[in-house]
């Protein structure tokens, strides 16, 4: 049955942040293959006169209205005005069947709301590595409090990875949990057909400190000290400014290359051309990056951090611990191919078996169907 389905999150795109929360877009459009999906979203914009403006878009075959409303240095003001865009918002759609909330903080105490007034059931997924063990000492009670009023009251909680699956239990939630991974376009992401003439290793990132671009640039230094036939590109939506820096200051440039914020189809096209993706977190949750990377046919080299294992295995990758000099004994052994992984076709056929957007929207409808049947 083709239910109408109702997206709304803590992040999600928009016009003051254009790539945040982009996995939980690519979630709305996997749902949208089997049901009727809509978005809503609420943005605070400190810049703009009136209180509240409605941008209703169709983006990529969904209806996706955000309300930005007039942040201030209020808290309380600003969450209460959040709450009243999104009652705004709500009044402007259709009723759902069914809300699809995403990340379990204050925002989608709208999602219990609905439950409460409208009686309509909810399912939250669960992205944010915020709720890991390792770093729930670095939360205040008040978020760790409201994350399970909203769990309590959801229907199904569906993190992306078995690692994040284990520690939200340990919260003592008694809501049912399964995991619904991430999702890849496949068609978007699809594999490489040609060999590239140039070996290059890929970052792409917002490249804070967690994701350790620096080090990524020290292994790259390193590395440079015994071959001379690979290049580094390295780039994202975060601060290429600091990079630059350190390739100017090690006279790096003709073989480190930094580039900007791309939109997906210069993503895909990136690492195509690419003959290793390298990814160095502290954490991780269950990076859609190494799933787009393998769609093309890229193996990888990762920390073995959060759910990443759940990604890589010797047959698409290397594992690592973080270690700068693992990092550099891991590009080597790709750049001189002592390590033989699967055909890209095979890599991007595990990647279409497992995490499609065909696969991920069958996921979704099996627990949906639990719910409203």
């Amino acid at each position: 049955m083709r239910y109408k389905i109702l997206f709304i999150s803590s992040w999600f795109p928009n016009k003051i942040e254009p790539t945040n929360g982009n996995f939980v877009q690519r979630h709305a459009e996997a749902v949208s293959i089997l049901h009727d999906v809509e978005v809503l979203h609420a943005i605070g914009d400190s810049s703009q006169v009136q209180k509240y403006i409605f941008e209703d878009n169709m983006i990529n075959g969904l209806r996706t209205l955000t309300v930005y409303y007039k942040s201030t240095p209020n808290p309380a003001l600003n969450f209460a005005r959040r709450m009243k865009a999104y009652k705004k918002g709500f009044s402007k759609m259709r009723r759902p069947d069914l809300v699809h909330a995403n990340i379990l903080q204050k925002s989608m105490l709208f999602a219990v709301y609905l439950k409460k007034k409208y009686k309509i059931p909810f399912v939250v997924t669960e992205h944010w590595s915020g709720f890991l063990k390792m770093n729930r000492n670095k939360l205040p009670r008040s978020e760790f409090h409201i994350a399970k009023v909203i769990g309590k009251n959801a229907d199904y909680i569906l993190p992306v990875s078995q690692f994040l699956l284990k520690d939200l239990k340990d919260m003592r939630i008694a809501t049912k949990m399964e995991v619904v991974s991430n999702v890849v376009n496949t068609d978007l992401f699809h594999v490489k057909t040609s060999e590239n003439e140039r070996f290059i290793f890929l970052h792409i990132s917002n490249l804070v400190d967690i994701k350790n671009p620096d080090k990524i640039i020290n292994a790259t230094l390193r590395l440079k000290k015994e071959f001379n036939d690979f290049e580094l590109h390295i780039g994202g939506d975060g601060d290429i400014n600091r990079l630059n820096e350190i390739i100017n200051r090690n006279n790096a440039k003709e073989f480190i290359k930094t580039f900007p914020t791309l939109d997906l189809n210069a993503v895909a096209a990136k690492m195509r051309a690419s003959e290793c993706f390298i990814l160095f977190s502290d954490y991780e949750n269950f990076p859609c990056v190494l799933l787009e990377s393998l769609s093309v046919g890229t193996p990888v080299i990762a920390t073995n951090v959060g759910g990443i294992p759940e990604i890589v295995n010797e047959k698409n990758g290397i594992l690592i611990s973080k270690s700068e000099e693992e990092l550099c004994k891991a590009m080597k052994k790709v750049l001189v191919n002592q390590i033989t992984f699967e055909t890209p076709e095979n890599l991007h056929q595990y990647v279409e078996d497992h995490f499609s957007m065909e696969t991920i929207s069958k996921n979704f409808d099996e627990i949906y169907g639990r719910i409203l049947r």
